[in-house]
C-alpha cells in the first residue's frame, strides 16, 4: 500500500498590519488587520498564547477559514506577533492541549500529581448523583442554566466544555458574559481555558462535582460546530459520548434536545437528528428528554412527538411546564443566539433547553 500523499498547504498563511483593535473579553481580542490582496481583515488574537498586539505591529495570519467565510469561525486568526514575542509562560502544569500543533499549549490540570485536587480527583469515584445536561451546541449553555436558574436561583452550575467546537474557552463571549453566574468552566480533551483544565470528560465531570460543588453540570461543545450533513458526520455525536461518560460515573444524564421549526434545513426541524444520533443511538445508559409541555406550536408538537417516538425504552420522554422560562431566558446576562437566530426567531429551541435545565434542577430538588 502506498503512503498517502500529503497535502502541499492546509492554511492560507498571511501577514498583514494591525490597523485598530476592537472589542476584548475573557483572553480574547478582536482586530483590524490590513492584508495585502485581501484588504481589511476582521482578526482574533489570544493574548495568553500569541501575546498582545498593537496598532501597527506585523502580524502573521491563518485566513483559512475567514476565506471560506464560515460563520463561528470565520476570523483570521494571529498566529504570530513576530516583533512582539510574549514572555515565556512562568505558570505551572505539565497537560498539553492542541498536541503537536504548531500552537499547543501547557496547562496545569486539575488531575495532575502537583495540584490540590489531585488526590480528590484521584479517590472519586463517581459523581455522587449530580444531574449532567448535555447539549451538542455551545448555544444551548445559557438556556439551560436559565432554566436550573428560574427553578432554584441558589443552584451552582457548573460548566464542562468538550473539544468538538472551539478549543480556546476564551473564544466564547457567552462565557464571559455568564462568568458571575456560573460555578466554574471546567475545559476537557484539547479545549482550554477554562477555571480548571482537566485531560478527559471523565475527570472534567468530577472536578465539576468535587472541586467546584456543582449541584448540575452542563456538557457541551464550545462555540462552533462542525457538521457535513451525513448521519454520523457531525462533532455533536460527542453529546452521546459525553452521555456515556456521565452514566459511567453515576450522574443523572439529561439530553437538552435541539427542537426547532425555524431552521431552514429539514434534518434540523422538529428535533434534529443530531439529537436523535446522539441520544438515541450513541448514549448507551439512558437519558431523560425534557419537552415543553406547552409553547409550541401544534405543528411542532406534533413533529417533536413523531421524531421522539423511535427513541429507545431507556430514553424517558418527560414533559415540562414552561412558567417562568420565557421570563428566565429574557433576563439572561447575555444574548442568545442560535446559528444566528436569537430567541425570538428559534424559541423553540431556547425554550427546550431552558426545560433540560428545569428538569435536571428538579432531580436536585426531589432527592
Amino acid at each position: 500500500m502506498s503512503s498517502p500523499q500529503v497535502p502541499v498547504s492546509r492554511i492560507r498563511w498571511r501577514r498583514g498590519t494591525v490597523t485598530a483593535l476592537g472589542r476584548s473579553w475573557r483572553d480574547s481580542l478582536e482586530l483590524q488587520v490590513e492584508v495585502p490582496g485581501d484588504g481589511e481583515l476582521r482578526a482574533l488574537a489570544h493574548p495568553s498564547v500569541v501575546g498582545t498586539p498593537q496598532v501597527g505591529d506585523a502580524v502573521l495570519l491563518n485566513t483559512t477559514a475567514w476565506a471560506q467565510r464560515l460563520g463561528t469561525g470565520g476570523y483570521a486568526l494571529v498566529v504570530a506577533v513576530p516583533d512582539r514575542l510574549p514572555p515565556d509562560p512562568a505558570g505551572p502544569g505539565h497537560l498539553v492541549k492542541g498536541r503537536y500543533t504548531g500552537l499547543q499549549v501547557t496547562v496545569q490540570g486539575v488531575d495532575e500529581q502537583e495540584t490540590p485536587h489531585h488526590a480528590v480527583i484521584a479517590e472519586a469515584e463517581d459523581v455522587g448523583g449530580m444531574p449532567v445536561v448535555v447539549a451538542d451546541l455551545h448555544s444551548a449553555l445559557p438556556a439551560v442554566l436559565a432554566g436550573v436558574r428560574a427553578t432554584d436561583a441558589a443552584m451552582k452550575v457548573a460548566y464542562v466544555m468538550t473539544d468538538g467546537g472551539a478549543l480556546p474557552a476564551a473564544f466564547s463571549r457567552t462565557l464571559d458574559g455568564l462568568a458571575g453566574s456560573l460555578a466554574g468552566v471546567v475545559t476537557v480533551g484539547q479545549a482550554f481555558g477554562g477555571d480548571l483544565e482537566a485531560v478527559t470528560v471523565h475527570t472534567g465531570l468530577l472536578a465539576a462535582r468535587h472541586v467546584l460543588r456543582a449541584d448540575v453540570a452542563v456538557v457541551a461543545q464550545g462555540p462552533g460546530n462542525l457538521g457535513t450533513g451525513t448521519p454520523w458526520g457531525f462533532s455533536g455525536v460527542a453529546a452521546g459520548e459525553a452521555c456515556n461518560a456521565a452514566h459511567v460515573l453515576g450522574g443523572r444524564t439529561v439530553g437538552a434536545l435541539r427542537i426547532s421549526d425555524a431552521d431552514p434545513r429539514p434534518r434540523h426541524r422538529g428535533v434534529s437528528h443530531h439529537s436523535l444520533t446522539a441520544f438515541g443511538r450513541v448514549a448507551l445508559g439512558g437519558v431523560a428528554l425534557p419537552v415543553p409541555a406547552s409553547g409550541l406550536s401544534d405543528e411542532l408538537e406534533v413533529q417533536v412527538a413523531e421524531d421522539l417516538a423511535g427513541q429507545p425504552d431507556r430514553n424517558p420522554v418527560v414533559e415540562v411546564e414552561v412558567e417562568g422560562l420565557d421570563d428566565a431566558l429574557r433576563a439572561l446576562p447575555v444574548g442568545l443566539s442560535t446559528m444566528g437566530r436569537g430567541l425570538d426567531a428559534d424559541h423553540a429551541y431556547f425554550l427546550a433547553a431552558a426545560c433540560a435545565g428545569r428538569y435536571a434542577a428538579s432531580l436536585v430538588t426531589s432527592s
